[in-house]
C-alpha cells in the first residue's frame, strides 16, 4: 500500500473510538453526494461508520442510543483543507510571535484550538504547515490515541521554503538564531528539497506544502513573487508521488500559480492573483483551487485595530479583491474548489463564515456546501471515509438550526458534533 493511503487510512481509523450503536433521528438531511435533502431521516452508526440511511423508524428498545436531531438540519461533518490549527499562536501582529512560545506551551495551545475547531463543525482539517517541525503530527497522533480532543486531521509536518521565505519565522532581530525545528523544511537547491520531502515522510507528513511565491503575513516578501524555483517544485512533488503522496502549493502570483501546476501539485492554496491561463490549467489538469476568500476582511479591519504591520496590511489590500474575483472566474470555468479558509490567520472557529462569502461569489449554497465535504474528500483522497452520510462513512454529522440552502449563514452556527459515532456536542 502506498505510504500515503496507508498512513492517512492508519491516522483516520484510529481516530474512531468503539462507540454503541447510535441511531440519530434527522429531521432534515443534507445530501452533498447526491445533492439532495431528505426529511425524517434514521443515520445509523454502528462502531464509528455509517451502516445505514433510511426513513425514520424508531430502534428497537436496548438497540443503541438515540440522538433526537428531529429540530435540525443535518450534513456531514465539515471538512476545511487549509487550516493552522498546531501552530497555535497564528493570529497575532507580531511576526517573530512564534518565538515567544516553547515548544510545550505551543502544543498545549494547539490542543485547545484543536477543541474549538470540532465543536465548531470541523470533524476533519488539512492543517497545511507548522512553524515548529511536526508538532503538527504530534497533535494528529494524540487526537488518534484519545489524549486529545479534535477533528481528524492531516498534516504537513513543516512547510518547504526558502530561507527567509513565506514559511520562514520571520521579523526577529538579525542576531536571534531561530531554532532548529523551526527550519526543517528550508531547501536551497533541487535536490535538497527531495531530502526535506523525503525526511519529512520519513517523521510522520501525509503530504507537501510548498512555499512556491511570497506571502501577505510574511515581512519582507511581495505576493507575486516566486520564492521555490520550477526545478525545486518538480523535486519535491516528483520525491512525493515516490511516496504514494502529493504536493500542494502556497501561491498567491500569478506565475507561480502556474509553476507549482506545471510541476504536478494536488492543489493550489490562496490563487489570489491567478489569471485566465491558470484558471485554464488549472482545469486542463485537475488541479484543485483552494481560495481563502473570508480572511482578507478579518486581516483588515482586525489588523488595523490591533496595528498589525502595514506592509501586512499592504498586501492583503493589494490581493483581497483580486482574489474574490478570481474566485468569481473559477466558479463559473467549472474548476474544481475546496473550501479552505487560512484559519489560524484569524480566531479558530470562525471558519464558517466563508461560505456566505463563496456564495456571494458565485457559488450555490449546495456547492459550497460540497466544497467542505464532498469535494474536500475527493481532493483528501479519501471519499469513501468522510465529507458523506451513506453507508460505510465514518459517522461526522453535525446538526444546525434552520436550512443552510436557504441562508448558508447557519453554518456558523453549529448546535450539535458527532464524530466517529460519538457525541462531542449535543445539541440543546
Amino acid at each position: 500500500m502506498k505510504f500515503a493511503a496507508a498512513c492517512l487510512t492508519l491516522c483516520l481509523l484510529t481516530s474512531v473510538s468503539q462507540a454503541e450503536t447510535v441511531f440519530v433521528h434527522a429531521g432534515r438531511l443534507i445530501d452533498p453526494e447526491q445533492g439532495v435533502t431528505r426529511n425524517d431521516q434514521r443515520i445509523t452508526i454502528v462502531d464509528g461508520r455509517i451502516t445505514e440511511v433510511a426513513a425514520w423508524k424508531a430502534p428497537a428498545a436496548n438497540a443503541g442510543r438515540a440522538v433526537d436531531w428531529t429540530g435540525y438540519t443535518v450534513l456531514p461533518g465539515l471538512i476545511d483543507m487549509h487550516t493552522h490549527v498546531s501552530d497555535g499562536y497564528a493570529e497575532t501582529n507580531d511576526p517573530a510571535e512564534p518565538l515567544k512560545h516553547s515548544a510545550v506551551e505551543t502544543a498545549y495551545k494547539a490542543a485547545e484550538t484543536a477543541r474549538v475547531m470540532l465543536n465548531a463543525g470541523f470533524t476533519t482539517v488539512r492543517d497545511v504547515g507548522v512553524y515548529r517541525g511536526l508538532t503538527d503530527v504530534a497533535l494528529r497522533d494524540a487526537i488518534n490515541a484519545g489524549e486529545v480532543v479534535g477533528p481528524r486531521m492531516v498534516v504537513a509536518g513543516a512547510y518547504i521554503t526558502v530561507p527567509g521565505g513565506g514559511g520562514a519565522v520571520t521579523g526577529a532581530s538579525p542576531d536571534v538564531m531561530i531554532p532548529s525545528d523551526m527550519k526543517l523544511g528550508e531547501v536551497r537547491d533541487a535536490t535538497d528539497a527531495r531530502e526535506k520531502v523525503r525526511y519529512l515522510f520519513q517523521h510522520g507528513a501525509d503530504f507537501i506544502k510548498l512555499i512556491a511565491t511570497d506571502a501577505v503575513l510574511a515581512m519582507g516578501s511581495e505576493p507575486g513573487q516566486l520564492e521555490l524555483s520550477p526545478e525545486e517544485m518538480k523535486a519535491a512533488c516528483d520525491e512525493a508521488k515516490a511516496h504514494g503522496s502529493y504536493c500542494i502549493a502556497h501561491a498567491h502570483g500569478t506565475e507561480g500559480i502556474k509553476a507549482a501546476i506545471r510541476a504536478g501539485v494536488r492543489s493550489v492554496e490562496h490563487a489570489s492573483l491567478i489569471d485566465d491561463e491558470g484558471i485554464a490549467m488549472a482545469k486542463a489538469n485537475g488541479v484543485w483551487l483552494d481560495m481563502d476568500i473570508y480572511d482578507g476582511d478579518w486581516i483588515n479591519d482586525q489588523g488595523v485595530k490591533d496595528g498589525w504591520p502595514a506592509e501586512y496590511l499592504r498586501k492583503n489590500r493589494d490581493t483581497t479583491q483580486a482574489q474574490r474575483d478570481g474566485f468569481a472566474k473559477t466558479v463559473k470555468a467549472g474548476v474544481k474548489l475546496t473550501f479552505g479558509t487560512d484559519a489560524g490567520v484569524y480566531p479558530q472557529g470562525l471558519g464558517a463564515r466563508q461560505f456566505a462569502y463563496m456564495v456571494r461569489y458565485g457559488m450555490t449554497p449546495m456547492q459550497a456546501i460540497q466544497s467542505a465535504t464532498t469535494e474536500a474528500a475527493a481532493l483528501l483522497e479519501r471519499p469513501g471515509d468522510v465529507g458523506s452520510i451513506s453507508p460505510g462513512h465514518f459517522g461526522d454529522l453535525i446538526a444546525v438550526q434552520g436550512d443552510p440552502l436557504k441562508d448558508v449563514n447557519v453554518l456558523t452556527r453549529v448546535a450539535g458534533v458527532i464524530k466517529g459515532g460519538e457525541v462531542v456536542k449535543a445539541a440543546p
